[in-house]
């Protein structure tokens, strides 16, 4: 009932099935093209975020992110040890003030406080993944040290040199540019400090003349909202043409134990993370469909559920392929003397 009653976020229920139709007309399978998604990624990654984001909890929990993950180790402690490598790597500090670039409803936001200790600001373009993020931040009694802004991360309303860190975990893959991202981060980092984030990218293993990778590109695309998926060599000269010095950079995907796509593999099935196996999504898409029949839910709810599975089909062929990571990491540093 939770999830028939969130679900459209702050879209209004009647109109979930236009924004659903207006959302899909952005993408590839749908006749739409690259440069309409890059000039309209702000309606387009609300629309994405309105419509899937109960759906992405109900399924995954607070952190809408992969992992690295260890033979034994659960889905829920690889996500969290994926979030604590990033505050070890940042060297966050009681006293810190950090920076999370996309942050979602604040699952990683909050976790990191509490093994840090650090104060988190929490910036997302979407009113009601604040609203939910607001509201758990009280549940679980950050909410003192942990706050969320509304605004565009590519035009970010902070003064120059105003955080300790900033971090984004697979969210900055939303921006229209790079570089322009970026170079916002930079902006509002103070000198001598670090950004760190885990990318979305095309491998050096995608071949755009290959139609098979073209379609499971598109599949990601439009399954998670996406302008474009970068090359990670793209995203690296992004960074070093805003200034950053790279400190290190990896595919972590590359030497995970277990396969980052495994909770969406339809072959495998795991207790732990029922709603993610095939059975689970079976029983998701077929509630929805009664919820939505029954005027529980929106009309266009199942639509949602549709191309939330066209981009899980797509996740898991990319990773198979290895043409597509969620998780090449970098740690950069803005330089003490920052001449830009």
């Amino acid at each position: 009932m939770d999830l028939a009653s969130n679900l459209g976020g702050s879209i209004q229920k009647q109109q979930v099935l236009s924004a659903v139709q207006q959302y899909e007309k952005y993408h590839v399978c749908y006749g739409g093209e690259e440069e309409e998604r890059k000039a309209n990624y702000t309606d387009m990654v609300n629309k994405y975020y309105d419509l899937a984001t109960s759906f992405y909890e109900f399924g995954w929990g607070e952190s809408f992110h992969f992992a690295p993950r260890w033979k034994g180790e659960e889905l829920r402690e690889s996500i969290k040890r994926h979030e604590h490598f990033l505050a070890l790597q940042l060297g966050l500090k009681p006293g810190h003030k950090v920076l999370d670039v996309g942050c979602g409803i604040g699952g990683p936001l909050r976790e990191i406080s509490r093994f840090s200790s650090s104060s988190i600001t929490g910036l997302n373009n979407n009113e009601y993944q604040i609203t939910r993020g607001k509201q758990l931040n009280h549940i679980t009694g950050v909410d003192k040290t942990c706050n969320f802004v509304k605004a565009d991360f590519m035009k970010m309303p902070f003064p120059d040199n105003s955080f300790d860190a900033v971090y984004a975990i697979e969210a900055t893959c939303h921006a229209p540019d790079a570089y322009g991202c970026y170079k916002e981060i930079y902006r509002v980092l103070k000198p001598g400090q670090c950004f760190a984030a885990y990318e979305w990218c095309m491998t050096d293993s995608f071949d755009p003349s290959n139609q098979e990778h073209q379609k499971i590109k598109a599949e990601i695309e439009i399954g998670d909202g996406l302008p474009d998926i970068r090359l990670t060599t793209k995203c690296l000269e992004a960074l070093k043409q805003a200034g950053f010095e790279v400190i290190w950079e990896k595919d972590l995907a590359v030497d995970s134990p277990l396969p980052w796509y495994l909770p969406l593999d339809t072959s495998h099935f795991s207790l732990s993370s029922f709603r993610l196996t095939a059975v689970g999504r079976f029983f998701t898409k077929n509630m929805v469909k009664a919820l939505e029949y029954v005027g529980l839910a929106p009309k266009g709810s199942l639509r949602v559920q549709d191309f939330l599975e066209k981009a899980a089909e797509g996740l898991v062929e990319g990773g198979k392929k290895e043409i597509f990571t969620p998780m090449y990491f970098f740690l950069a540093r803005k330089p003490d003397s920052d001449s830009n």
